[in-house]
């Protein structure tokens, strides 16, 4: 069944091409996009459109690829809103308090676990993103990082493989002993389910060395490679992911210029995380300056019970643009296209011939009022695959 999304005031299908605007977004007005089996059949103009057996009229809002949600943390149990108002009354965030949730986590039955990650991917689909990342590191044993691998592969290709998030209570005194389960059993258990690998470089959770480690071991069994760094402080997360040839290095809050000239010289993606500052009021990270630098850089939201719970990428990039530098053309594209390239997906994050059907159509004439109307639910109807959801 083929259907034909026409009449869009304004088309960001973040290509190149005959009638695109130029710019990041390659934005066509006055179009028209054929979906059929579940891709992208056809984009152009309107009046040159083909016939299709559905069609529905955008009535010239605009329509936008679907977001690309490339970090997350979904499957988890418990609450840490206590934490988040401590935080605000002026308690300093420091990673350790992911050990609040793992307890939780590893209290709660998988069908908890799954009920609640039906509801955030709910959520998701409603706020527009339609290919998301979700990440383990909230059981941090062999059977626990295993089940929550496997529940988050229920609902995304895109697992990730955490067993590095922090050292839990019964490691406390033997942090490398910790690190020896994470790149052993715990990696061959989690490793069926998973796509990537990442570690929490970073003061309280692990080390250079022990990141590297585990980010090797999980390399050599075959995972793409993410690194959390630099989040907390100026530390050798970017180096490492750099040097190890990470898709994508995330947070990035404090970089010297050794980073940042380290990062543009990659294919290494810088993810930003606006959420994370706003919930934790750390800086906000610069990415006029990594823009500037030529570094691509991506949005995502972060969604965590702990320091970012927030699964709205519209509201990431209403942030990026107010508080980070970003004009709302680039906001717009790294919570799309880029955060396609930080999972090296050339299927999502981009409106053309062979992606696939992911659309969202906004109450709103263009993409700037989703940063221009922060907070405001613009989501008018949502595609995943060509099916309306």
């Amino acid at each position: 069944m083929s259907l034909l999304v026409r009449n869009i005031g304004e088309l960001v299908t973040n290509e190149s091409g005959p009638g695109r605007e130029t710019g990041p977004l390659g934005i066509l007005r006055d179009a028209a996009v054929l979906v059929d089996g579940g891709r992208v059949a056809w984009v152009g103009k309107t009046a040159d459109s083909p016939d299709a057996d559905e069609a529905w009229d955008a009535a010239g809002q605009c329509v936008i690829p679907g977001f690309v949600d490339s970090h997350s943390h979904l499957v988890f149990g418990g609450d840490r809103a206590d934490e988040f108002a401590a935080r605000m009354a002026g308690r300093r965030y420091e990673a350790g308090g992911i050990r609040s949730t793992v307890a939780a986590t590893r209290a709660a039955l998988d069908d908890v676990l799954r009920a609640r990650l039906a509801g955030f991917v709910a959520e998701l689909h409603g706020q527009g993103t339609t290919t998301f990342e979700v990440k383990t590191g909230y059981g941090l044993t062999v059977d626990d990082e295993a089940r929550l691998a496997r529940l988050a592969a229920e609902v995304t290709d895109e697992v990730t493989f955490l067993g590095a998030h922090v050292v839990p209570e019964e490691y406390a005194d033997d942090a490398e002993g910790y690190v020896d389960l994470v790149c052993g059993p715990m990696l061959e258990a989690c490793a069926p389910h998973a796509r990537w690998v990442d570690a929490f470089c970073e003061r309280g959770a692990f080390t250079a060395e022990q990141s590297r480690r585990v980010l090797e071991a999980g390399a050599a069994r075959g995972l793409g490679v993410r690194v959390h760094g630099n989040q907390l402080g100026p530390g050798e997360g970017v180096r490492l992911a750099v040097e190890l040839g990470a898709a994508s290095v995330d947070h990035c809050t404090y970089l010297d210029d050794e980073d940042v000239a380290l990062l543009a010289a990659s294919d290494t993606v810088c993810t930003l995380l606006p959420g994370v500052e706003f919930s934790t009021r750390q800086p906000f990270p610069d990415a006029r300056r990594l823009l500037d630098a030529g570094v691509a850089v991506t949005l995502a939201s972060d969604c965590n019970p702990g320091s970012s719970f927030t699964s709205s990428m519209a509201f990431c990039i209403a942030v990026a643009v107010r508080e980070m530098g970003m004009t709302p053309a680039e906001a717009v594209w790294a919570a799309t296209a880029g955060g396609a390239r930080a999972l090296r997906r050339g299927d999502a994050g981009r409106v053309g011939v062979g992606a696939r059907a992911d659309l969202v159509l906004l109450r709103a004439p263009s993409h700037v009022h989703l940063a221009y109307r922060p907070g405001v639910p613009l989501v008018e109807r949502v595609w995943v695959r060509g099916q309306p959801v």
